[in-house]
């Protein structure tokens, strides 16, 4: 599987595509002329985008990537200096405990399912950190990944901060950060930023959430759970976790293996 064979779910003119096939979402920025540069519009759509998936029946995986030469150049600073209200705006706090620049992100997060990047081309920035919000990621080893915000005169806000500590030891996200010196994809699989390298990320992506849609979804789901909220908690809350977890989903396993041996 290669590409969804719905149409979008959004509304046209949207600068964010959704299709849905077989339980996978398949998402996409889609504003190629300026190599998917993110703007205040698009923010809000990512973050509606996701909602709406969340609210979905039946989905299993969801693939984020780009459409054209890139997968994100970052956000589209000029458009955004054109309107320092919306951006202002934009930096408000909701009860989240998020704003819209960083829910653009997080919002792949919250989905019960897990979320997949394949990107390829530039990956700069916003575009790091839409990557970076993914649970996976596959990308071409000639993708030009940069955390730039700081050659900006900026710091990492759509909770790239959060995400790079998950990822990665903390010399080598303040190296990435202080210095936003290039690398590539080969190189963002070295550091961990990428789980896999390859020539055909998109296709590869398809193929993993093809293989995720096979496992019990009420299993996976409980898994990103377990991984999201207790990745850095202590030993004994996150045994709890496990324990209540896994009593949850005793009973429907134990149904299934009773019927697949009689």
């Amino acid at each position: 599987m290669s590409a969804s064979t719905t149409q979008p779910t959004v509304p046209s003119g949207s600068r964010i595509t959704c299709g849905i096939s077989d339980g996978i979402a398949d998402v996409r920025l889609d504003r190629p002329d300026k190599l998917n540069a993110l703007s205040l519009d698009m923010l809000g759509e990512l973050r509606a985008t996701a909602r709406r998936l969340g609210k979905t029946p039946g989905l299993r995986a969801v693939v984020v990537s780009g459409n054209g030469r890139s997968f994100c150049a970052g956000l589209d600073l000029g458009a955004a200096a054109r309107n320092p209200a919306a951006v202002a705006r934009a930096f408000v706090p909701t009860p989240r405990g998020t704003n819209l620049f960083q829910e653009a992100c997080w919002a792949w997060r919250r989905l019960p399912v897990p979320v997949i990047a394949a990107v390829h081309g530039h990956v700069l920035g916003a575009g790091v950190q839409i990557a970076l919000a993914a649970d996976l990621r596959l990308t071409t080893p000639d993708a030009r990944w940069c955390v730039k915000e700081v050659e900006r005169g900026l710091v990492p806000d759509m909770s790239g901060i959060r995400a790079l500590t998950q990822l990665v030891g903390i010399e080598t996200a303040k190296r990435l950060t202080f210095t936003a010196e290039e690398f590539t994809g080969a190189d963002a699989g070295r550091l961990g930023l990428a789980g896999t390298v390859t020539g055909s990320p998109l296709d590869e992506a398809f193929a993993l959430a093809g293989q995720i849609a096979e496992r019990r979804p009420e299993a996976v789901a409980a898994a990103k759970r377990l991984f999201d909220r207790r990745w850095s908690s202590g030993d004994r809350r996150t045994f709890a976790a496990e324990r209540w977890e896994q009593l949850k989903l005793l009973p429907g396993a134990m149904r299934a293996l009773q019927r697949s041996v009689k």
